[in-house]
C-alpha cells in the first residue's frame, strides 16, 4: 500500500488540474485491502473514493484521505450455454479489459471501446456508448463499505441503474468502494449497430457482417474522430447528459427548432442532443483562459494548459445558462464535481 501526506492529485485526474489531498492511499492488493477494511474509518464528508480520475472535476483540495483503487485481476469464471461469467477487479482499465475480453472470443462490450477510466467506475456512472450500456451486460457488483468493514453484493436490479446513474450516486452508497464486477458476455456475437453513425463506418469499410473486433475498431475509429485525447488535451470525456424530455416537451422544442436532433426512448421520453443546444448556443471552440470547450465536440471541455477546476467549472456554468436562457432546458453535469458545495 501506497500512502503520502500532501500529495498532489495532478496525475490521478484526466484534466490535468492541480488539487491536493492531505493523504493519498493506494490500494493494489487484496492485503491492502483488508487493512482498509480493518481501519473502518471513513468520512464521506471529508474522504474521498477515486478510480482512474476520469470522470471527476476537482474545484478545490480534499481535506482528508483520498483512497485510489488499483486492484487488478481478470479472469473468465463460468462458461455455459448461458453465456460466460467474467470478473474484474474495480482497478482494471476499462479498455483493456474491453479488449482482453474480445482476446477471449468475447461479446457484448464492443461498442463500449476506448472508454477512459476503470472497470470499478463503470457501474457508478452505467457507462454508455454507441447503443449499449453497462447494464445490459453487468451480472453483479462487489463492494467494500468501509465505514462496516463488510462486503456487499449488489445484484444488477441492485444497482438501480438509469441514464449516467446508478444507486452508487446517491449517499447511502458514499462509503462504498466497488472492489470487483461481474460481466454476463457471449461467445455468439448479436451486433448492436442502431446508434446514429456506427453502421455507417462499418459500411464504409466494407464490413456489412461485421465481428464483434470490428464493431469494436470502428467504434475506436469513431471516438478518436470525435473526441480528444486526454493525454494530449485533458479531458473527462462529455461534461453534460444529454437531457431526457417528454414527447409533448420535444415536439414544442422541435416547432421552433426544426433541426434539434431528437432521440425517442422505449419508455416514450425523448432524448436531446446537448451537443447542438452548446454548439447553437455558441460555445464550440471557445476558450476562456485556459479553459475551452473543444472544437472536435461541444460537449468535451478541455484544459488547454493551466486552467483551474474553478476555471473549468466557470465556463461550464456559462454554458448550462445559456443552454438555460435559449432552450429553458437546464443541463446537467456528467462529471463530479469535487473540492465546492456545488451540487
Amino acid at each position: 500500500m501506497k500512502r503520502s501526506s500532501n500529495a498532489s492529485l495532478k496525475k490521478y485526474n484526466s484534466f490535468a488540474v492541480e488539487a491536493r489531498a492531505a493523504e493519498l492511499v493506494e490500494i493494489e492488493s487484496e492485503t491492502d485491502l483488508e487493512t482498509i477494511a480493518a481501519e473502518r474509518r471513513f468520512d464521506a464528508g471529508r474522504d474521498l473514493l477515486l478510480g482512474g480520475g476520469s470522470n471527476v472535476l476537482f474545484a478545490g483540495d480534499i481535506e482528508g484521505r483520498v483512497l485510489v483503487n488499483r486492484l487488478p485481476g481478470k479472469r473468465i469464471v463460468d462458461d455455459a450455454d448461458g453465456g460466460v461469467l467474467v470478473e474484474a477487479g474495480g482497478g482494471e482499465n476499462w479498455h483493456r479489459l474491453v479488449m482482453w475480453s474480445l482476446d477471449q472470443g468475447l461479446c457484448g462490450l464492443e461498442n463500449l471501446s476506448l472508454i477512459p477510466g476503470l472497470a470499478g467506475a463503470a457501474p457508478i456512472q452505467n457507462i454508455g456508448a454507441y447503443g449499449v450500456e453497462l447494464s445490459d451486460v453487468l451480472e453483479s457488483v462487489q463492494a467494500l463499505d468501509l465505514k462496516a468493514g463488510q462486503y456487499r453484493v449488489f445484484s444488477n436490479a441492485d444497482c438501480r441503474f438509469g441514464y449516467r446513474d446508478s444507486v452508487f450516486k446517491t449517499d447511502e452508497a458514499a462509503c462504498l468502494m466497488i472492489v470487483g464486477i461481474r460481466l454476463r458476455l457471449r461467445r455468439r456475437h448479436l451486433p448492436r449497430l442502431e446508434f446514429n453513425g456506427l453502421a455507417e463506418e462499418l459500411f464504409s469499410a466494407g464490413q456489412s457482417h461485421p465481428t464483434a473486433r470490428q464493431v469494436s475498431e470502428a467504434v475506436i475509429r469513431l471516438r478518436l474522430r470525435k473526441l480528444p485525447d486526454p493525454g494530449v488535451k485533458p479531458n473527462a470525456g462529455s461534461f453534460f447528459k444529454n437531457p431526457v424530455v417528454s414527447q409533448s416537451r420535444a415536439q414544442t422544442l422541435k416547432q421552433t427548432y426544426a433541426d434539434l436532433p431528437v432521440f425517442p426512448l422505449d419508455d416514450g421520453m425523448c432524448k436531446l442532443s446537448a451537443a447542438w443546444m452548446i454548439e447553437h448556443c455558441g460555445f464550440k471552440g471557445r476558450r476562456e483562459g485556459d479553459a475551452g470547450v473543444s472544437e472536435r465536440h461541444a460537449l468535451v471541455l478541455v484544459n488547454h494548459g493551466n486552467a483551474s477546476g474553478r476555471d473549468i467549472l466557470a465556463l461550464a456554468d456559462s454554458i448550462t445558462e445559456s443552454v438555460w436562457q435559449r432552450f429553458d432546458i437546464r443541463l446537467q453535469t456528467e462529471p463530479r464535481i469535487i473540492g465546492t458545495a456545488r451540487p
